[in-house]
């Protein structure tokens, strides 16, 4: 899955001039195992079902870290202006929309 995401969102970013590579890796990686703390795989999971689990949350892999990719340098900010020009950003939990946990520990 991770190669797929970054595969996907290296075409839709390869034209921005920043565009980095190996952030979005990173950015991939990091949206991953977030799902994966916020799904709580009980232990009796083996990683074959924890993967087969995950291929329903790609999109969110995608938009959690395309969303963390667009943040860098922006940590935290949550308004920008510049030159007439006003940024907000859309609430990050957002994007965790239908991941449910599978146990309580």
């Amino acid at each position: 899955m991770k190669d797929m995401a970054v595969a996907e969102l290296s075409t839709e970013l390869s034209k921005d001039q920043d565009y980095d590579e190996s952030v979005l890796e990173a950015k991939v990686n990091h949206a991953i195992h977030e799902i994966k703390v916020a799904r709580k795989y009980p232990s009796a999971y083996t990683q074959e079902m924890i993967d087969r689990d995950m291929e329903n949350y790609y999109s969110n892999v995608c938009k959690i870290a395309l969303y963390d990719y667009n943040q860098v340098g922006v940590d935290f900010q949550t308004g920008h202006n510049e030159n007439g020009v006003s940024r907000t950003y859309s609430d990050r939990d957002k994007l965790f929309y239908g991941i449910i946990p599978i146990a309580i520990l």
